[in-house]
Order: structure tokens, then sequence, then C-alpha cells
């Protein structure tokens, strides 16, 4: 494998490394590690998934698509369903809240994402998972932020791809 496929072949724990200590950098030490891990998984997934996937459930466009998916269709509302909700509310209000906020209401939509987490917790199985998205929906601002911070950063940092130097045919 080429050192630039090498670049672009990045798998699930890679991608979720990089956002792991990305959140590390902007987030005071006393951070809960579990909120800290649930976030990057969060953030790694949906840098993985396509709004048009074959397969997999798309990730939401924008925030219209999470309101009509998850407010506006009541027939498609299942409480098994709202972490996902919560975290599509989390994913667009935070990370991608620069280009949200011309056309939503980003506070509206935290107010909302927090509830989703909220009721999430409430009809979690797991005491352990229940306690975490609770601790979610109580810290959904909080996180929010970071996220969007994070956006910031990441969209204002120079990347560049520089192709492999060919090697010179005279020097051989």
């Amino acid at each position: 494998m080429g050192p630039l496929r090498e670049l672009l072949a990045i798998d699930h724990r890679q991608t979720l490394e990089f956002f792991v200590l990305r959140l590390q950098d902007i987030s005071e030490p006393t951070v809960d590690r579990q909120e800290l891990l649930y976030n990057a998984s969060l953030l790694a997934h949906y840098a993985q998934v396509s709004t048009q996937p074959d397969l997999d459930v798309p990730a939401p466009g924008n925030l219209s698509a999470v309101f009509d998916h998850f407010v506006a269709d009541t027939t498609l509302l299942d409480d098994r369903l709202m972490e996902t909700a919560g975290a599509q509310c989390l994913l667009l209000a935070g990370f991608f809240e620069d280009q949200m906020r011309r056309r939503h209401n980003i506070r509206w939509y935290a107010e909302l994402g927090a509830g989703f987490f909220s009721r999430a917790a409430r009809h979690e199985q797991s005491l352990h998972k229940a306690r975490l998205l609770d601790a979610i929906a109580g810290r959904f601002e909080t996180w929010r932020r970071r996220h969007a911070q994070l956006g910031r950063e990441l969209r204002d940092q120079p990347y560049l791809l520089i192709p492999p130097v060919p090697p010179n045919p005279r020097s051989g």
C-alpha cells in the first residue's frame, strides 16, 4: 500500500483516537472519561457515515432532517431512537454549529437534543449506559460547545495532502 493510500485508509479505531485526542485538548482535565469517549465515538461514527449510504442509517444533512424525522413524523417516534436523535442534534448543533446557525435556532435544537438524551436514559435497560446518557443530557450544552470549538479549530487548520515525490530517474 503506497503512502497516499495509507493516509486515506483510515479505520474506525484511528478515527476514534483522532477525536479522543482533539476533545481532550479542548476539555478540562477533570472531564468525565466516559462522556469524553462517548462524544469522540459519536464524532468518529458520523465522520464515517454518508448522508446517502447504501446500507447504513444515513447521517442527517441538516437540522431540518432531524426535525422531520424525530419531531414532525410521530409515526417513527420510538424510544429506542431517542439516543440517535440526541446524537444528531449534538453533531449538527455542535460540530456544525456555524453552518447550521444561518437557518436554525441552535438553542432550541440544543434543548431538544438534551431532551432526547434524557428520554433515552429513562428507557435504557443498562444502568451504566442510562447514567451516561443522563449525564450527557445534563451537560448537553457544554458538550455542544466543545463540539463547536473542535469543528471551528479543525476547519481553521490548513490540511494539505502532499503527493509523494516520484523518484528521480537520473539518481538511480
